[in-house]
């Protein structure tokens, strides 16, 4: 069930970054917006962490467990989101010279 999870999730973030890049293809560097996104995700685990602590002193073992599965969860997150590789933009050879044009004359 881990397994299917993980490729669902991996599935919708390829789906959303689709969907960024094709909105945005020229204002939008999809390797900065997953940079962000890891740093986002590792402060919302650690923030479930501290939580997860928080309640555990309080001897709230029900709570503590939950905080503790979510940051579980956003670490999962993580994984998945820093293992997708994000395409470079496509920039030489569209509007540029072509590699042929760059070497000059060539001798016959």
């Amino acid at each position: 069930m881990t397994q299917l999870h993980d490729l669902r999730l991996r599935l919708l973030v390829q789906q959303e970054s689709e969907r960024i890049a094709e909105s945005q293809p020229t204002d939008l560097d999809l390797s900065v917006v997953q940079a962000r996104c890891l740093c986002w995700l590792a402060l919302l685990a650690e923030a479930h962490e501290d939580q997860a602590s928080d309640a555990e002193r309080r001897s709230d073992t029900e709570q503590a467990m939950g905080w503790f599965a979510d940051s579980m969860r956003l670490r999962d997150v993580i994984g998945v989101v820093s293992s997708i590789e994000i395409p470079l933009p496509a920039t030489a050879g569209e509007d540029g010279p072509q590699p042929e044009e760059d070497l000059g004359p060539q001798a016959a």
